[in-house]
C-alpha cells in the first residue's frame, strides 16, 4: 500500500496484528519472523538516523492525526491501529503510539580486529542493553553473545540499548570455538581476582569479557583471557552489577586507548 494511503485496522482477529504482538511481546520471535519491533519515536528515530528505513511504520489513530508531518517522508508501508489495539500490542505501561518493525540484518561475521565486548550468559535483558551503549557510547564496535545470553534484539534489551544496537555489529549464538577468530587481546572481569583495573595496562584494541550476573566469566572463558582485572570497591560491596562494571572497564579502555 502507497505510504499516501495508510491502511487502518480495527479488528483484534487482524493477522498483522497479531504479527506484531508477537514481536513486542515474545523476546525471541524475531528470530522466527527475520523481522523486529521498535517501539517509540526515540528508537525509530535512531534507526533513520543510522539510514534504516522500516518495513511498516504503525501509528496509533490518534498519533498519526496529531503529528503525521514528522514521518511524511517515509517509504514504508504506513498501518493504523485503532488506539485500543495499538496499546493491546505494546509491552510498555505506557504505549509509545508509534512504532517501526525493521528487517533482522544479517548474521556478521565476526571481525578479528574489532574492539569487542563478549558477553558470556548475560541474562538480564536491562543488563545487556545498557552495556550495548556503554559499547557503542566508549568506541567498542563489535559485541559477542555466547549461548545463554539475552536475545540481543528482544524488545526489552532494544529498549535499554536506546539505539546503541544501530551502531554495532551484533553477533548472537556464539560458541567458545568462534573467539579464536578475535585477533586481539581477551581481557576478563572478575570480582576478586587480577590487577586492580586502575593500575592495569590494557590492552589496545582488546576484546572485554562479562560474565553471567551470579556466576561471573565462566573458568573456560576466563582461561583464554590475557588479562584479568577487578574494579576497586573501598565501600567493601561484595560485587558490582556488571553493567555498572562494564561502563567504568569500557571507559578506561577508551582513556587508554587515546592517552
Amino acid at each position: 500500500m502507497s505510504p499516501d494511503r495508510p491502511q487502518f485496522i480495527s479488528s483484534a482477529a487482524n493477522p498483522l496484528l497479531k504479527d506484531l504482538r508477537r514481536l513486542a511481546q515474545d523476546s525471541t520471535a524475531y528470530r522466527k519472523q527475520g523481522r523486529i519491533w521498535l517501539e517509540g519515536d526515540h528508537l525509530c528515530g535512531a534507526a533513520l538516523a543510522r539510514g534504516i528505513q522500516p518495513a511498516i511504520a504503525v501509528f496509533s489513530e490518534s498519533a498519526w492525526h496529531a503529528q503525521p508531518a514528522r514521518w511524511s517522508g517515509l517509504q514504508a508501508r504506513i498501518v493504523l491501529l485503532a488506539d485500543a489495539l495499538f496499546a493491546s500490542l505494546s509491552a510498555l505501561d505506557s504505549p509509545g503510539h508509534m512504532g517501526f518493525v525493521i528487517e533482522l540484518p544479517a548474521a556478521p561475521a565476526v571481525a578479528p580486529h574489532a574492539a569487542s565486548v563478549i558477553l558470556d550468559r548475560v541474562q538480564d535483558a536491562g543488563n545487556v542493553g545498557s552495556v550495548l551503549r556503554s559499547a557503542a557510547a566508549f568506541g567498542f564496535t563489535q559485541v559477542l553473545a555466547l549461548k545463554g545470553t539475552a536475545a540481543l534484539w528482544s524488545p526489552k534489551v532494544l529498549r535499554a540499548g536506546m539505539g546503541a544496537h544501530f551502531a554495532l555489529s551484533l553477533v548472537e549464538g556464539v560458541e567458545l570455538p568462534d573467539l579464536e577468530r578475535l585477533a586481539v587481546p581477551l581481557v576478563a572481569t572478575s570480582s576478586h581476582h587480577g590487577d586492580f583495573l586502575h593500575e592495569a595496562r590494557l590492552p589496545r584494541p582488546c576484546a572485554w569479557m562479562l560474565g553471567h550476573e551470579g556466576q561471573g566469566v565462566s573458568p573456560e572463558l576466563a582461561a583464554r583471557a590475557a588479562l584479568s582485572v577487578r574494579i576497586m570497591q573501598p565501600g567493601g560491596e561484595e560485587s558490582l552489577n556488571v553493567a555498572a562494571a562494564a561502563a567504568i572497564c569500557l571507559h578506561a579502555s577508551a582513556c587508554a586507548s587515546v592517552g
